[in-house]
């Protein structure tokens, strides 16, 4: 038998990345966040009134905040934005506040500032990259992002 026709068989296959906080799996219906109080019913996390009874656990995005392992970081660099801090930080307080409604595992983690640089670290790639993307809209600049591990995370950056 000639080996190259068929090729080698005994390559080594990637074995798929598990995601311990992605939502992949179906939690039994009504389930409750312990810490945030958002129900996961009709297959999805949401703001709906818990119910009395209830199975209750933590959140991919509660846990993700406990064990401070960001999906997203946003990196805002420059003299413009020491300058429109206030207007820019609202304007991202007004996305997170527009993602989060909709989508409760989409949250800010946290906001550091050091000198020109303010990071911003989240729960979710999409508020990640719809708050650069918003920053950018409003005020130009440079944008750009990455996403990486099989698009589990992104770094979204922007400087002006």
């Amino acid at each position: 038998m000639d080996k190259g026709q068929y090729g080698r068989r005994d390559r080594l296959m990637q074995e798929k990345r598990h995601d311990t906080y992605s939502d992949g799996r179906k939690w039994p219906e009504p389930t409750v966040c312990s810490q945030c109080d958002s129900v996961y019913i009709e297959g999805r996390w949401t703001w709906y009134e818990p119910p009395a009874r209830a199975n209750m656990v933590v959140c991919p995005a509660c846990q993700r905040i406990s064990d401070n392992y960001p999906a997203g970081i946003v990196e805002l660099k420059g003299s413009f934005l020491k300058k429109h801090e206030e207007e820019i930080f609202q304007l991202i307080r007004n996305v997170e506040q527009q993602e989060k409604g909709e989508h409760p595992l989409e949250r800010i983690m946290d906001i550091s500032e050091e000198d020109e640089l303010t990071l911003i670290t989240t729960t979710g790639i999409h508020i990640a990259r719809r708050i650069g993307e918003a920053i950018s809209r409003a005020y130009q600049g440079e944008f750009s992002f990455a996403y990486g591990d099989g698009e589990k995370t992104i770094r979204v950056l922007w400087s002006r």
